[in-house]
């Protein structure tokens, strides 16, 4: 329990350091994902060895910490934007979710036989690290220096792609990993997958509605207080996770569809408050997953990769998205430069982490899954971490008014 104690402080203490200079902290090539990273591999046993969780503790928290952390993310992501304003864009939702994601997860999947995967395996991890994280994305589009420098379009396209791919990617994972371990027929899998998009998109949209009918009524009534406004979708957000776990459907893709009920049931005075909370959950929230994860890195399978390990890396940050993105920029409606952009800012980071810890509670026990996708996990919070802010700036600097520019 010390060394438990231990993190706590250690947490609590970069997040109050964070939060007294989050201003500051926008404008440099330093996320604090990357900082609460940093931290966890200074804690762990390749430095001071003070906290290092065993493989199955590790897998138990990742599982159950990244699944509320995500929740949380896709709930404020549905909650950012009004739900007029990204209805034009549904054929490019539709582009990004039914083509560009199963594609990325194929050339991840593809990556990964580098690293002397079995094509299985390999499967799996591509499906692991298909989604654009919508933790480490928002630290792209939100904020002050965001709302400045990138056009709407830009941050409306990767705030839906986000919240929405990280529940639809469940298909994608539920097959590798049902190719992986053929415990079950494939017409079992697939009604069961079927279930669990379909049931958690039905749930969403049901207690989001109702949420948000009885949000306006507490209003309208003076029910409700300020304290309490501030929480709610958040507590909406767990009541539909856990509904979701107990029919068993995809609780975060329910949680996003709750959220995005919600967003169309309420007037805008109503849907603001929760929106301030945006910044908290996505910038502070996942530290402690950041810090588990520095903690538990997989240095030794690592090593065993080999070269490999570094072509792998290549691979997937540079093939597993932004090429893609390029060729689709006439129908999602950008310049090259604005592509460009989206194509490099599609992160991997706890989306990832959940589904690598879901396909090992699903019985893939082996652990060059968790090595696989947490290198390339690894890899993402340096890279776009480092850019960012960067990378932002650049974009506003060449691309004219960026309220406009695509």
């Amino acid at each position: 329990m010390n060394s438990l104690h231990l993190a706590y402080a250690a947490i609590g203490t970069l997040s109050v350091l964070l939060a007294l200079f989050s201003n500051r902290t926008r404008t440099l090539p330093l996320s604090e994902p990357l900082l609460a990273l940093l931290l966890g591999v200074a804690l762990g046993p390749v430095f001071l060895d003070l906290f290092s969780p065993s493989a199955a503790t590790r897998d138990s928290l990742l599982l159950e910490g990244t699944r509320l952390l995500l929740a949380a993310s896709v709930m404020t992501a549905a909650l950012r934007f009004p739900v007029s304003s990204l209805r034009p864009l549904i054929p490019q939702f539709l582009l990004l979710l039914c083509v560009v994601m199963p594609l990325a997860a194929a050339v991840t999947g593809a990556s990964a036989l580098l690293l002397g995967l079995p094509l299985a395996l390999a499967a799996v991890v591509g499906t692991c690290l298909c989604p654009t994280d919508p933790v480490l994305a928002a630290s792209v589009v939100t904020g002050g220096p965001a709302e400045r420098d990138l056009p709407g379009r830009i941050r409306r396209l990767l705030t839906g792609e986000s919240g929405a791919n990280d529940g639809l990617a469940l298909p994608l994972v539920g097959v590798a990993v049902a190719v992986a371990l053929p415990l079950t027929g494939p017409g079992d899998t697939v009604v069961r997958l079927v279930w669990e998009v379909l049931g958690g998109v039905a749930l969403g949209v049901l207690t989001g509605a109702v949420a948000g009918r009885a949000m306006e009524a507490a209003t309208r009534e003076r029910e409700l207080e300020e304290g309490p406004s501030l929480l709610f979708t958040l507590l909406v957000a767990v009541a539909v996770l856990g509904a979701a776990r107990l029919v068993g459907v995809g609780g975060v893709l329910a949680v996003f569809s709750a959220g995005l009920a919600y967003n169309w049931s309420v007037r805008r005075g109503e849907r603001g408050p929760q929106q301030n909370i945006d910044e908290a959950v996505n910038r502070y929230l996942a530290l402690p997953v950041f810090v588990l994860l520095g903690a538990v890195l997989p240095w030794r399978e690592w090593i065993g990769f080999g070269p490999a390990a570094l072509a792998f890396v290549l691979a997937v940050l540079l093939l597993r998205r932004l090429p893609l993105i390029m060729l689709a920029r006439r129908p999602l409606g950008l310049r090259p430069r604005g592509s460009a952009f989206l194509g490099w800012f599609g992160p991997m980071g706890v989306s990832a982490l959940f589904y690598a810890a879901h396909a090992a509670h699903q019985g893939v026990h082996d652990p060059r899954l968790f090595a696989a996708v947490s290198l390339a996990v690894t890899a993402s919070v340096v890279a776009h971490g480092v850019t960012s802010s960067p990378f932002r700036s650049l974009y506003a600097r060449y691309a004219g008014t960026p309220a406009t520019g695509y």
